[in-house]
């Protein structure tokens, strides 16, 4: 009994001493004495004006290397700008002139010596009733054409006549010719399925200065806008056309009032 008695007052004991010292030791590492925390406040408050005194420098060092590549690529463009020269295109070669020799010219005059210029339409004066139409000029045509009417075929002294009445310009009256009957021509045209037979008689006229007898096709062109047409018959070396102009002509103040059949 003693002995389990001084056996439990040892045990209470070393753990009186052990409890003891750990409380010495948690004191010495939980507790910090006020100067040391001053000076730790005061380091890092230092440390703090330390980075901030960092990243000025660091702001500021950037904006000097931005306006440095700035100020460098403005360099680097004024001196390309200089130093490259604007391409110049090559002067355009010389178009070789087609000149017409004296030869030429002569051909050329003579080929318009003695003929008519005429346009698409001219003054047309049919000599023997002394009626002036606008005629029109078409090279397409093979046979010169003149509007008649009341078409009758007679015999005098045993040759072929024919009695045709022409429209005068401007009115309705008809006014009455009659010629003596050169030929027969049959006229196909493409709007009608059946040829058509037409009278050929000889006429005098004048376009311009220039007096002519030739042949003419006598039919009913009141529907069309023209009395006379002005075929290849007259046109073939005598006339030129010149297309799109009109009225490249005049007739002279004085005009032939018969007409005997004879050209002149």
């Amino acid at each position: 009994m003693f002995l389990m008695s001084s056996g439990f007052g040892k045990l209470t004991a070393a753990t009186a001493l052990l409890l003891f010292l750990s409380g010495c030791t948690t004191d010495r590492y939980l507790m910090v004495e006020k100067k040391d925390l001053e000076a730790l406040n005061t380091s890092v408050v230092n440390q703090g004006d330390q980075v901030i005194s960092l990243e000025n420098r660091t702001h500021e060092g950037f904006q000097a290397l931005t306006r440095l590549n700035e100020e460098s690529t403005q360099n680097i463009l004024q001196a390309i700008t200089e130093q490259v020269e604007k391409p110049t295109c090559p002067p355009a070669p010389e178009q070789p002139v087609c000149k017409v020799s004296d030869a030429d010219d002569d051909g050329r005059a003579d080929r318009l010596k003695g003929k008519v210029i005429v346009g698409e339409v001219e003054k047309f004066y049919l000599v023997g009733p002394g009626l002036v139409y606008d005629a029109r000029i078409d090279s397409g045509a093979e046979t010169s054409s003149l509007d008649a009417r009341n078409i009758t075929r007679f015999e005098r002294d045993g040759s072929n006549w024919v009695r045709f009445d022409v429209p005068m310009p401007d009115s309705d009256d008809l006014v009455t010719v009659e010629r003596e009957i050169s030929r027969r021509v049959k006229i196909i045209q493409s709007s009608a399925d059946e040829s058509e037979r037409r009278v050929v008689v000889e006429l005098q006229f004048m376009i311009g200065n220039h007096r002519q007898q030739a042949e003419f096709t006598l039919t009913n062109r009141e529907h069309l806008s023209h009395a006379v047409l002005v075929g290849r018959n007259i046109l073939r070396d005598v006339m030129l056309i010149d297309v799109g102009k009109e009225f490249a002509t005049e007739l002279p103040d004085s005009l032939p009032e018969d007409s005997d059949g004879d050209e002149s």
